[in-house]
Parts: structure tokens; sequence; C-alpha cells
């Protein structure tokens, strides 16, 4: 049976219109960002007024620019906490203060509601110590043996390496976090950020990462092991993975200018010692818009909203005992 010309036009139109529809890039009106220091950014500027030390050029904020969502009342909540753990989603978290001893940060799920449709979760590395055991621990016994591996074999106890064997928890943990996140937030899109890379694959820069030679190729074996953690916790809980660990190759704390995570030093106006800088920030958020398909790139920086003073900057490192 032959078609007349109106009916063939309508079924080209209708096909234009799906392909058009389908290939849309998806709106989002509603983002809230959860995680640690690793999202959160400390002392990147523009730093926040809040003893979560939080930036305004994290990748959230970032993130919440290409969505055209940063300056939109309500649309844009980072709720990331320095030194946070998976815990520390349904429980507050205690944070330094100046005038008493210590602070509480409420707990990061309670920024989430019915509404919300894009949460984006940058978690894990604080469980069981394992970040804080990596970068504390490796510089102060590299002189024991400054070209084998003491810190790998400091974590070895009867032949286990309490560090993967840690990770095994914190992936359980972690599907934790993403069925948590659909309960109070049930129409969410839920993306689960991985860490970048902060040893380089060869090579050495103990003037930056101050570990033992064969502690490089450990410390990298855990980091790819946390990452694994975060990519089946999410892939067995349904949410979204977006890998900042393959993309930062070459971007290492020894890869001086093009690094986008800073060694052994902490600088007030930059960043804290083994954490994110500005390009890591601005790069990861790049790589989350693209996983979303929306736009990887901004016209513009987010805006230095609630931003310290230097003074105050100063005073909140000191408070914490960042210098």
């Amino acid at each position: 049976m032959r078609r007349s010309p109106l009916a063939v036009l309508l079924v080209i139109v209708g096909l234009v219109a799906g392909a058009t529809s389908a290939s849309a890039a998806p709106s989002f009106h509603k983002y809230v960002a959860l995680g640690d220091s690793y999202t959160a950014g400390p002392l990147i500027p523009w730093q926040q007024a809040s003893w979560c030390f939080r930036s305004n050029n994290n990748y959230p904020s970032w993130l919440a620019t290409r969505l055209g969502l940063y300056d939109t009342s309500g649309a844009f909540t980072d709720a990331s906490c320095s030194s946070a753990d998976t815990t520390n989603m349904t429980h507050s978290q205690v944070t330094p203060s100046p005038s008493i001893p210590l602070s509480t940060q409420s707990a990061q799920f309670d920024s989430l509601t019915l509404d919300t449709d894009l949460v984006t979760v940058g978690i894990g590395g604080n469980d069981y110590s394992v970040f804080g055991n990596l970068v504390g621990t490796c510089p102060t016994v590299r002189a024991a043996d400054p070209t084998g591996s003491p810190c790998r074999d400091h974590f070895t106890v009867n032949g286990v390496d309490t560090m993967a064997a840690a990770l095994k928890n914190t992936e359980k943990n972690l599907e934790g976090v993403v069925r948590g996140v659909r309960e109070h937030a049930p129409a969410a899109t839920i993306v689960m950020v991985g860490y970048p890379r902060l040893a380089p694959p060869s090579g050495y820069c103990p003037d930056v990462l101050p570990f033992a030679d064969g502690d490089y190729h450990w410390a990298d074996t855990v980091e790819r092991q946390l990452n694994d953690a975060i990519a089946t916790a999410a892939r067995k809980q349904g949410a979204r993975y977006v890998d900042t660990y393959g993309p930062s190759l070459g971007h290492d704390a020894c890869a001086g200018d093009a690094a986008w995570v800073s060694g052994q030093t902490t600088n007030l106006f930059a960043a804290v010692a083994y954490h994110p800088l500005r390009a890591g920030m601005e790069a990861e958020a790049s790589l989350i818009a693209k996983a979303l398909g929306v736009g990887s790139s901004a016209d513009r920086a987010p805006a230095a909203r609630d931003a310290a003073s230097s003074g105050e900057i100063r005073d909140m490192a000191r408070t914490a005992g960042l210098h």
C-alpha cells in the first residue's frame, strides 16, 4: 500500500523530532554535591568561610556553572566537607572551630530532597583512614629504606595487606551510600566520582612526593583499588561512575605545572598537601559534564560567593593545624 506524500512527511518529521529529543542534553534543576576533601577542595581559592574548607572553585561549583545552576537560588547545594567519610552521609561531622574546641556539620544526606535530580558523590578515601595513613605514614618511613617499600611493609600484617583488606569494606560502605542517596532523592541521577592519581606510573620525585621508591607503585596500587571499589559499588547499585584516575595520567603530583594534585607542601592559597589543585577540579568537572552529556566547558568561573578573606584563611588553617 502506497503512502500519501503527507503521510511520508509526517513520518520524516517524527523521526527527526525523535532523534533531536534523544540527542538533547539532559536538563537538571536541583544539584547536590556530597563528598570529602577531594570534593570540597581545601585552600583552593576562593575558599568559602566554612570549617569544611570548601572552595568556590571545586568540581561541584564548576559543574553547577556548566549546568546553569550555580547562581540560581536553591538549585545548587555543596554539602562536601573535608575529612568526611561514608558515615558522615548519615551522621553529623565534627570540624574545627575558632571559638570552641569543636563544631558540628550536619549529615550530608540532610541536603537531599525529593526534588533533587542530580547528586555527585566523592567519598571513600577516608574510610578506615586509608588516605590519611598513606600520606601520613609513607613519608615518615622513607628514610629507613629509601629504595625499598617500607610503607607497604608497615601495612602488611601476617602477609595480609591491611589497606587492601580495608578497601573491601569500603566498597560495601559505598554501596550503602548509593542506596541512601536513592532513598532520599529517588528521582536523582547519581554519579560516583573517582580519585585522580597521586603518584606517577614510573619515576620518582621525592622532594614533592616523599615516598620510598618501592612505595610509589604500592601507593598507586592502593589508589587503583580504592577507585575499583567506587566503580564496583556504583555498578552494583545502578549509579554512574566517572573515572578521574585514567584521565589524570601525566597530571600526578610529580607533574610540575601540569599537576592536578599537590605534593607534600601545603600552600595556603593553592591547596592542602596531597590534595587537588584548581586545575584538577576544572578537569574533573569537565569529565563529569561529558559523562552526563552536557556542555564540557564553561564560559566563566564560578562566582566567589561567601569567600573568606586572606586573614580568615590563615586563621582557619592555623586553627585546623594546616600550617
